[in-house]
């Protein structure tokens, strides 16, 4: 079980059964994304079925997918407008000057007007009661890199070094002959990656934009004119490769479908992928996947030196506590706070990531007399966010010794996509 890891298989939680995949480090899941798995119609085609056929298929995340959507109505004070990608699904739309959208039907109009039909991508799910985000600013992912119809410049991620950064801009302007006809953003794993193989990668979805916005133009409105990949192989794109071990399913479909994937990567063949065949103990009881994720869910986190966390999300914000429970030090209680402040905080950073809590936190960590104590904590918390893929942003501690914090707003929570 050591090394870190990425499981794909599935499991019954209760009454549902999901599909998991888990990013593991010596057992531990740092990371969840789930599937909702429904049973097909007695016919049915079977597709993305479950490890024996048997009637079971991933209910699909509408997240990346690219429809033409019609305009359903103009918010003008909201700067906005609601999109329908289906009949009676409305998604939010910001209305930005810097997008130019594609239309696939157009009422004359300088302006955006009920009735539009234009192509919209998914850009955030629908979280608890506000609806799905939509954007005109269509784009196609990679492993590599993120290509963009409308936003003609080069992002580089800022986890790579200043050298890189430069390199990179300097090698997309280059493929392009200093003009780009697209938006291009480079990802974290190119990092490591043969030039050669991140351009193969630029252009090939550079094309595949091309072509499908071309096409799009006879389409009718509602038609999903690009489906983004099952979440696992969604998963398996964002995942940093650096210090990954091993790719573990028990699922063939799934093995068969990762192995098509890899092809493209060459850099990825490096690491293993196994197919799990033990029929006396299942992958998710190998790895402990049920007590893990029921342990996600619960309210209270503790911690090893007595201590506990108490994490409540809410509509607006997350608040999390943190408190001494039954230990205590009373010759030094001020170090024995501080002490749990700094085990706190590193725990507060693996169960943010674990969950997927996004939008604002606030976490009420044990009160410490020392200035010099606070700000120690503060730096253990910057740090321990650092290892988390989603961009999380630590604000301050407040007057009243409240530490705010905020983590970028993509995909469903945990708890949420559980049901």
């Amino acid at each position: 079980m050591t090394g870190r890891k990425l499981i794909i298989t599935e499991l019954a939680l209760g009454d549902r059964r999901i599909r998991l995949s888990g990013l593991t480090e010596d057992g531990r899941l740092l990371e969840a994304r789930a599937e909702p798995l429904k049973e097909q119609d007695s016919g049915a085609k079977k597709e993305e079925t479950g490890r024996n056929g048997d009637g079971w298929k991933a209910d699909r995340s509408l997240l990346g997918n690219i429809y033409v959507g019609r305009v359903q109505r103009i918010v003008p004070n909201l700067h906005a407008a609601f999109i329908e990608i289906a009949p009676g699904k409305a998604c939010y739309y910001p209305i930005s000057e810097k997008e130019a959208p594609v239309f696939v039907k157009k009422i004359p109009s300088p302006r955006l007007v009920q009735g539009d039909e234009l192509l919209v991508q998914v850009k955030k799910e629908a979280v608890k009661t506000k609806a799905p985000v939509v954007t005109a600013n269509l784009n196609l992912s990679g492993r590599y890199a993120v290509v963009t119809a409308n936003d003609h410049r080069v992002g580089v991620s800022g986890k790579l070094t200043r050298e890189k950064q430069e390199h990179f801009k300097a090698l997309i302007r280059q493929f392009f002959g200093g003009q780009l006809s697209c938006g291009v953003i480079i990802r974290t794993n190119a990092g490591e990656i043969p030039d050669e193989d991140v351009l193969a990668e630029v252009g090939r979805l550079k094309a595949a934009l091309s072509d499908l916005i071309q096409k799009a133009a006879a389409r009718t409105c509602f038609s999903c004119v690009y489906q983004a990949n099952p979440r696992y192989l969604s998963y398996l794109q964002d995942v940093y490769q650096e210090g990954l071990s091993e790719i573990l399913t028990d699922l063939p479909e799934v093995y068969a479908k990762v192995e098509e994937y890899r092809r493209d990567y060459p850099a990825l063949l490096s690491v293993p992928l196994r197919l799990y065949a033990d029929p006396l103990l299942p992958l998710a009881n190998l790895y402990n996947l049920h007590r893990q994720l029921e342990r996600a869910l619960q309210k209270n986190v503790w911690l090893k030196s007595g201590g506990y966390l108490v994490i409540e999300p809410t509509e607006a914000l997350t608040v999390i506590d943190v408190n001494t429970g039954k230990s205590m030090d009373q010759k030094n209680p001020q170090k024995h706070f501080l002490k749990t402040n700094l085990e706190a905080a590193d725990e507060i950073a693996a169960q943010i990531r674990l969950r997927n809590l996004s939008g604002i936190v606030i976490i009420d960590f044990i009160d410490l007399a020392s200035a010099a104590d606070r700000e120690t904590v503060m730096r253990r918390l910057r740090a321990a966010v650092k290892e988390d893929p989603v961009p999380v942003y630590v604000v301050d501690m407040t007057k009243l010794e409240l530490v705010e914090m905020t983590r970028k707003k993509i995909e469903k929570s945990l708890a949420e996509q559980l049901g």
